[in-house]
């Protein structure tokens, strides 16, 4: 680490701070901008921050179980994001919220977010944790990147360069090969070891958030797979529209999670993408699904 990188743990107080909403009304809250961001906001930075606001308006022990989101515009960054809330459920069991997050009057998010009290019933798993290396024996994640960036550097301007290869509050160390790279059709599967670079508090409404903000990662990229093309050489356009996002049990954004994503159909300029994300001892701590656009890009004549 040279001397102008932030630790490990101010990444992590930068990302806690980012996921911190800020209360200007009874249910409506103000997310700040990323430190430094460049172009447009992160799908998963909006998803975590409206779900922190949905979760400030919680007033009893109920708990997120599951969310549904819908990008509607591209955010930007540099701009607070406006977080309306509506409480439209209250029950003794659920609650439900909505949230529409906003950029100078225009929304760029809609969430739905769904609250239980928690409760004992009837149990089982299914699938199984898939069969991978543990992420010790797997390189770092700034490591991978940096092997995509000697492999693409003739193609990339310095400016890009240097945001692949910023330090970032949340590690991913890929199993295998991933997307980034490949010019050959692949199964549409991939496995990705995750959490924060440094400890996070004590708070298990941060900890799914921080989840949530992860759950963005390398999923839209399964379904382009089987087609042996890339962001990295310019062939696609690509944005999210869709993301739901299932709590199953307490886990620690924190210590490592295992991302098991597939992709079992694209068509008609969309691609359909599955989660799974389990926690060491192979539980199922949380499902995700998504829905982007994927286009071939046109050549420049």
């Amino acid at each position: 680490m040279s001397e102008t990188e932030p630790t490990p743990q101010a990444l992590v107080e930068d990302l806690v701070t980012l996921l911190t909403v800020e209360r200007l009304g009874a249910d409506h809250f103000q997310a700040p901008p990323k430190k430094d961001g460049v172009g447009r906001v992160f799908g998963g930075q909006v998803i975590a921050q409206a779900l922190q606001a949905a979760q400030a308006t919680i007033e009893d022990d109920k708990v997120a179980h599951s969310l549904h989101a819908y990008f509607l515009r591209g955010g930007t960054e540099g701009v607070p994001i406006d977080l309306a809330t509506d409480r439209q459920f209250e029950g003794r069991s659920f609650a439900n919220r909505r949230v529409v997050a906003s950029q100078d009057g225009s929304p760029i998010l809609n969430l739905a977010a769904s609250f239980q009290r928690p409760e004992q019933g009837l149990e089982h798993q299914d699938p199984a944790m898939p069969d991978v290396p543990p992420p010790e024996d797997l390189p770092t994640g700034q490591e991978a990147r940096e092997k995509v960036i000697e492999h693409y550097r003739d193609r990339l301007k310095p400016a890009q360069v240097t945001f692949f290869l910023r330090p970032r509050p949340v590690e991913l160390r890929p199993v295998g090969s991933m997307h980034w790279t490949s010019s050959e059709p692949q199964p549409p599967r991939t496995q990705v070891w995750f959490r924060a670079v440094a400890p996070l508090p004590d708070d298990p409404a941060l900890h799914r958030a921080v989840i949530a903000y992860a759950s963005d990662f390398n999923l839209l990229g399964t379904a382009v797979m089987p087609h042996g093309v890339s962001w990295m050489r310019g062939e696609l356009i690509s944005a999210s529209l869709d993301h739901a996002l299932w709590f199953h049990r307490p886990a620690r954004a924190d210590e490592w999670l295992l991302y098991s994503t597939d992709s079992p159909w694209s068509g008609n300029g969309r691609g359909f993408n599955r989660g799974q994300i389990f926690d060491r001892n192979g539980t199922l701590v949380a499902s995700v699904a998504q829905e982007g656009m994927i286009r071939r890009a046109r050549e420049k004549r």
